[in-house]
């Protein structure tokens, strides 16, 4: 699988809150704050849990809170890799 059927696999999961149309976010904690993480490491969210919610509900508005009602951005990349495996079998 190369990086652009990966990126399509994880967009194809859905919102890994909401189950809705993804955007692929990629997590910050493997980098430095103006760094993108590789594309291979990137979490579908929804424009709403992504960019475009509020305050606490989109990641890029909030992290700290969005965090504490969601889960770690490590927590939910591990849940978007066992999803994607799991689609493997």
């Amino acid at each position: 699988m190369n990086i652009k059927q990966y990126k399509n696999k994880v967009a194809s999961l859905g919102c890994i809150i909401s189950g809705q149309p993804a955007e692929l976010h990629h997590p910050r904690f493997t980098q430095g704050m103006s760094q993108r993480a590789s594309d291979w490491l990137v979490i579908p969210l929804s424009k709403y849990h992504h960019r475009t919610g509020p305050f606490g509900q989109a990641v890029h508005n909030g992290q700290h809170i969005f965090e504490l009602n969601y889960g770690k951005e490590a927590d939910l990349l591990a849940m978007t890799i066992k999803r994607v495996m799991e689609g493997l079998k």
